[in-house]
């Protein structure tokens, strides 16, 4: 079963940085393309940021485009979200997924099959 384990959550001021990490845990697992996405309160699920197997290819939703920026560790399994200039507004429950064939980067929720429990994010003004 994969599993993805999300980290570094919590609470940051408006303007701050914040750091989100996710792992893959089945050793036997090799994660393709990665992808953040966040739900916030009452509102539907929407794509944050996307990164194709290689790292060459990055989707960032126009919200988060020159503030938030997406890399990978393929030796960890691992995606990494940088987040900063952070706004109010973006407070949410962030979700990292892999998919099981895709390569490519992608901020479609169809495009991915495993997704993380998520871990809360709160921007404080």
């Amino acid at each position: 079963q994969v599993q993805l384990v999300e980290s570094g959550g919590g609470v940051v001021q408006a303007g701050g940085s914040l750091r989100l990490s996710c792992a893959a845990s089945e050793r036997s697992f090799t994660p393709l393309a990665m992808a953040w996405f966040r739900q916030a309160p009452g509102k539907e699920i929407e794509s944050v940021a996307a990164i194709s197997w290689m790292g060459s290819n990055t989707y960032f939703a126009d919200s988060v485009k020159g503030r938030f920026t997406i890399s990978r560790d393929h030796d960890k399994k691992m995606v990494v979200l940088q987040m900063n200039s952070a706004k109010p507004e973006e407070t949410a429950m962030y979700y990292c997924a892999t998919p099981q064939t895709t390569i490519n980067a992608s901020g479609s929720t169809r495009a991915y099959d495993y997704w993380g429990q998520g871990i809360q994010v709160t921007v404080s003004s």
